[in-house]
């Protein structure tokens, strides 16, 4: 790729999402969109289309495929997508179960705590559990320094039991393995957490100085349950309604 191109791209990437210079990008990319019998984008925002282009350096033939790729995953899991609504899961939010810190890392990246052992298997299942992760894949994403940075996750596996092994079963693995990678902390993770992560964004739980974890988790929970609407826009447009949904939560 010559030097000028990834100059433009590097400007596009940075360009505000009601630049004009978007606008062609995104007119391509919405009419291919469109044209899919499987894609229905509503009323959603010019950010949910931008978020592919991004990710693809505004090559609209590739955003395309993207776009393609993450309906036909949702379709392949109704389990988990068929009802964003984060009403679905308010009880597991509601018992501080997951978070995300205030602030980024020093890379940028949004940071994001599973507690495991708040997630009681007797109430919710590992699919409703995965749920709360897509939730909040869906509203992170659209934000840009995440599209650009990325995201890193903690999971605190503090209370982790056989009950909750038991939910994951190879086929859920199997999917949750194609969206997402994990590493793993030891026992010692207050210590090894601040060798990847800045003390100052980090709760005290976890050897930091920043807010609490409880300060966290209720945080997100609000932010959550104020895109309700738009959550729910984003389960009509992947083609399912709460009714559809195969699995009984």
């Amino acid at each position: 790729m010559k030097s000028e191109e990834v100059e433009n791209i590097e400007e596009l990437n940075n360009l505000a999402v009601d630049s004009i210079r978007i606008e062609p990008y995104l007119l391509k990319l919405k009419q291919k969109a469109e044209a899919e019998k499987n894609i229905r984008l509503l009323d959603l925002p010019k950010t949910f289309l931008i978020r592919f282009l991004r990710a693809r350096d505004f090559d609209v033939e590739l955003a395309h495929k993207l776009l393609i790729n993450y309906h036909r995953w949702r379709q392949e899991c109704p389990e988990i997508t068929a009802d964003l609504r984060p009403s679905s899961i308010i009880g597991l939010l509601q018992n501080t179960y997951h978070g995300v810190l205030r602030s980024r890392d020093d890379a940028g990246s949004q940071v994001l705590i599973y507690r495991i052992g708040q997630w009681n298997p007797k109430e919710f299942t590992a699919y409703e559990v995965f749920r709360v992760s897509l939730i909040t894949s869906e509203l992170i994403v659209q934000e840009w320094e995440t599209q650009r940075n990325g995201i890193k996750v903690i999971f605190d596996l503090q209370d982790w039991c056989f009950a909750h092994a038991l939910q994951i079963n190879p086929s859920l693995a199997k999917k949750i393995s194609s969206v997402l990678t994990i590493h793993m902390h030891g026992s010692s993770y207050a210590r090894s957490l601040c060798d990847y992560f800045p003390k100052a964004i980090l709760p005290p739980q976890y050897g930091g100085m920043g807010p609490s974890i409880d300060e966290v988790c209720h945080e997100w929970t609000e932010y959550i349950m104020q895109s309700e609407d738009y959550l729910h826009k984003l389960s009509i447009a992947g083609g399912y309604s709460p009714q559809s949904s195969t699995h009984d939560s």
